[in-house]
């Protein structure tokens, strides 16, 4: 642990007083909270399981002057070999309610999207949120990327986002207040909303869904399940952080990557794999530092192939 035993004894006494004694941890591996299963241990490490402890959390964190970071599910990062130096603050905040009446569901932002906050939308006949089956994300990750699929088979004529069915959420602000705020606030695009700019965290949100058959929801979940499976490896098997590289309109940073040859190539434990040029991973011992080589790796070969430079999507956390 690299942190000073002063940080640790100002840390351990205001989460003892607005948390709970025995609730900070030190030197906690944190690979096992990644999708990738990559990552060094964290300094110190909690897990805020309600929005009270959660903002509790992240207002002691700013106070103390700690470096901190908010992790959900791990799904779009790599946290470096050597871990995180600062507090680790996990998002399992996961309470969610109904409300058949308004046909709103509120939810906690450490719910898991799927099969969570789905599965609860789909049992009370309520549409909306069944579209984003199989994306590992909660809520919170969720708003931040603007979770997206493509529209319902056979069509798919479009890309849907979490936006449309978003009707307000309850953020603790980068200014330390507890608001609660308009679909608006977030300035949605594609992969992108003001989370991204600001020092916002989600707290809660709503959902405003529709009724719908649940034959017609469990038949879009079947099928973009499906979609899924035959492009993307499964995480229990095939560790990986999803895309790495960002879409280039148009052309897509995976067939460029195709058309190069790469698909199979392999550094240390990090592997292109062949179901999808743009997903790489770990198949066993892989490290932040093998992905690293790779990365770069691709983005020299497709460069001087293609003379489009990639850019990466995946966030790298902590020291490599």
């Amino acid at each position: 642990m690299h942190t000073t035993h002063t940080s640790y004894s100002l840390l351990e006494q205001r989460v003892t007083e607005q948390i709970g004694a025995g609730r900070l941890k030190t030197n906690v591996p944190l690979a096992p909270f990644t999708t990738f299963r990559i990552g060094g241990p964290a300094d110190f490490y909690i897990d805020a399981r309600s929005a009270d402890e959660l903002a509790a959390a992240i207002l002691i964190a700013r106070s103390a002057g700690i470096p901190f970071f908010l992790l959900g599910m791990g799904a779009n990062i790599v946290i470096g070999d050597r871990g995180f130096r600062g507090l680790i603050v996990h998002n399992r905040a996961q309470a969610m309610s109904v409300d058949l009446e308004k046909k709103q569901i509120f939810t906690e932002s450490g719910a898991i999207v799927y099969p969570n906050l789905i599965d609860l939308a789909v049992a009370n006949n309520l549409s909306g949120l069944e579209h984003y089956v199989g994306i590992p994300s909660t809520v919170g990750g969720a708003l931040w990327q603007n979770l997206h699929f493509l529209s319902p088979p056979p069509e798919r004529e479009r890309t849907m986002f979490i936006e449309e069915v978003l009707m307000e959420a309850e953020l603790l602000t980068e200014e330390g207040d507890r608001k609660t705020v308009p679909l608006d606030y977030f300035d949605f695009g594609y992969d992108y909303s003001t989370l991204h700019i600001r020092e916002d965290i989600v707290l809660t949100a709503t959902f405003q869904l529709e009724d719908e058959k649940p034959e017609r929801m469990k038949y879009i979940m079947q099928e973009n399940l499906a979609w899924r499976q035959k492009r993307h490896p499964p995480l229990d098997t095939e560790p990986s952080a999803g895309s790495i590289f960002k879409k280039i309109e148009g052309i897509g940073a995976g067939r460029l990557i195709d058309e190069c040859g790469l698909k199979g190539s392999r550094i240390g434990g990090i592997e292109i794999t062949h179901r999808h040029a743009n997903i790489m991973i770990n198949r066993g011992g892989g490290t932040a530092a093998d992905l690293k080589k790779m990365i770069a790796h691709v983005q020299e070969v497709v460069q001087r192939e293609t003379g489009y430079l990639l850019e990466t999507e995946v966030k790298f956390i902590g020291e490599l």
